[in-house]
């Protein structure tokens, strides 16, 4: 009995080890699927990386690590562009800079384009003039600090991170009402946590801290 189990063993082993390979077989198999199904999803996997940023394309968006940006390029057909479209807020920075009337409609507001952009920034403003500044509607701020105009703090708050400096705002009453309103300071005016935004900006003045 001993010698007749033997053959029976083997081909129970060889049968586990053929269940083994068509397991093996089929997960690869399904594993090819899911990678093809996820680049079919994703128009930009099925073209290889150099096609989008062939020596000499602009950098954009798509392209972020291009060397090449041409700034009148994205400023003279007229507003076919938004911040999406650029690499950085440096590079929408240019384009408002090529073009101070911004067809594009990049300027946040204070002559400083896309500010929700990542680095590199650059965030000297574009002269703008006074009326374009206090158009209808337009917040109090440093470009138009008529002291009768509403304030809206929240204005100043839009992007959630350093998107405004000191130098946005009219007074240090209104950085002080932008501070109270987000203690988080995102924009940050509050350099020495004391409470107290922009203290060097003119009046009127409201020293009364915020609790950080």
């Amino acid at each position: 009995m001993a010698v007749k189990s033997r053959p029976s063993r083997s081909r129970a082993i060889w049968r586990g080890v053929l269940v083994l390979a068509v397991a093996a077989v089929a997960l690869v198999v399904v594993v090819l699927v899911l990678v093809r199904g996820g680049s079919d999803s994703d128009p930009r996997a099925q073209r290889p990386e150099q096609e989008w940023c062939t020596p000499g394309t602009p950098r954009s968006a798509l392209c972020p690590n291009n060397e090449v940006f041409v700034a009148k390029e994205y400023a003279t057909h007229g507003n076919a562009f938004e911040c999406d479209n650029f690499a950085s807020q440096a590079d929408a920075q240019a384009v408002l800079r090529a073009n101070p009337s911004d067809p594009n409609r990049l300027d946040d507001g204070g002559g400083v384009a896309c500010r929700g952009l990542p680095e590199p920034r650059d965030t000297r403003p574009v002269p703008v003039t006074e009326k374009a500044a206090c158009g209808p509607g337009a917040t109090r701020s440093a470009l138009c600090p008529q002291p009768k105009r509403a304030f809206d703090a929240r204005w100043f708050l839009r992007f959630g991170n350093d998107a405004y400096d000191c130098s946005d705002l009219a007074s240090q009453a209104d950085a002080q009402a932008v501070l109270r309103f987000e203690p988080g300071d995102p924009n940050r005016l509050d350099d020495d946590g004391n409470g107290v935004a922009c203290p060097d900006l003119p009046g009127p003045k409201d020293n009364m801290p915020v609790r950080r």
